[in-house]
């Protein structure tokens, strides 16, 4: 098991920095731009607050904190936690003119951080990615406050099979795109397999109410091409 889970962190670390000069537009070429949609959709429905504070996993390039900065008018606080270097460093980059950020690379299993520290907790299109998806949300349920609100957005299980078979034939073209645009298409394979593997949207709620959340639902965006899941600290 330690060395699936070793193999697996070093398989994720190379994807993320073999694409990330030009993750963002990756993103928007396989989305067709709609995952901008999809986080727009995460960030209205957890609602934040002003004077709250969010940690943001497997942040990216920092599309989340961004959006929740805005949401609040920048009243507020987010901390950034990205696994991978340099993403962290293309997300500081990115978002410079913001100071009400903190960035600090550590994975989401081992969080560095006290805890009942936080009112919000995003992972976005990053918990496939983690080698324990068990041990994660178990610091996810560590770091927030009491009251405090999980939420997940992850690419999930498509319900129509007519459009999941569409979905899927369009899914072999992504390492094609990926191999001219970035340069190689084993970052993309690997994307596509880790989407095929992961667990559906009630799988994934099963998993959050057993590591202590409370009130786990789900929400279907683009007919469960991706899935928003919220849980509570109670």
């Amino acid at each position: 098991m330690k060395n699936t889970i070793l193999n697996k962190n070093k398989i994720v670390n190379s994807v993320f920095s073999d694409v990330h000069k030009k993750y963002d537009l990756m993103n928007d070429i396989m989305s067709l731009g709609v995952h901008r949609v999809w986080k727009q959709k995460f960030i209205e429905w957890m609602n934040p607050q002003p004077n709250t504070r969010l940690i943001d996993v497997a942040s990216g390039t920092g599309d989340i904190a961004k959006l929740f900065l805005e949401k609040i008018d920048e009243i507020g606080h987010v901390t950034c936690v990205e696994p991978n270097v340099v993403m962290l460093k293309q997300g500081e980059k990115k978002l410079k003119k913001f100071g009400e950020i903190n960035w600090i690379n550590a994975p989401a299993e081992k969080i560095p951080l006290k805890d009942d520290a936080f009112d919000y907790y995003s992972i976005s299109y990053g918990i496939r990615n983690v080698s324990d998806i068990n041990r994660t949300l178990k610091e996810a349920f560590r770091v927030l406050k009491p009251g405090g609100r999980f939420m997940c957005l992850e690419f999930s299980k498509i319900e129509n099979e007519l459009f999941n078979f569409v979905y899927k034939q369009y899914s072999k073209t992504i390492p094609l795109i990926g191999k001219f645009i970035v340069g190689s298409e084993k970052p993309y394979k690997y994307l596509v397999d880790s989407i095929e593997k992961f667990y559906d949207q009630d799988q994934l709620v099963e998993l959050i109410y057993k590591n202590g959340f409370s009130n786990v639902e789900f929400r279907n965006l683009s007919n469960g091409i991706t899935a928003i899941h919220s849980g509570w600290k109670i």
